[in-house]
């Protein structure tokens, strides 16, 4: 049986489009600060500065076994919009000041630190995959 053209010049197309529809799809990123996402990004995480490029800090979890270093720089998400940002103590062990955040958009945490020495500020978050969080400081 014979086709007519105009079928066998829509087939290749046909079977290509098909083909790009099918392709395995990235596990979802968490990027929202819903009460789901949020239980995810809750935990002490530490800067991964080797691994930032340009404006996108890159922080894990502080159980991750980092290259040796003369400290670093994290924070806790905590439940009940708590906070605490460590800063590199004079003995390059951490210092920990508490705060809190809330939730500025999908996409944002509102940081404010008790203390009251420092403004206020955003973190944007960029990413979450396979324990590695990407944020913005806005």
């Amino acid at each position: 049986m014979l086709m007519p053209p105009a079928f066998t010049r829509l087939l290749p197309l046909s079977l290509l489009l098909l083909a790009a529809t099918c392709q395995q799809r990235k596990p979802a990123t968490v990027v929202a600060t819903s009460p789901a996402s949020m239980k995810q990004l809750e935990g002490t995480w530490l800067s991964s500065r080797e691994e930032d490029h340009g404006d996108s800090l890159v922080y894990r979890p502080n159980t991750y076994k980092f290259p040796p270093s003369r400290g670093r720089t994290g924070f806790a998400i905590k439940p009940f919009g708590r906070f605490e940002q460590f800063d590199i103590a004079p003995t390059d062990g951490l210092a920990g000041r508490p705060g809190t955040w809330t939730a500025d958009g999908p996409t944002r945490l509102r940081i404010h630190l008790t203390e009251g020495q420092e403004p206020d500020y955003t973190l944007e978050i960029l990413s979450m995959e396979k324990q590695v969080l990407k944020l913005r400081r806005l």
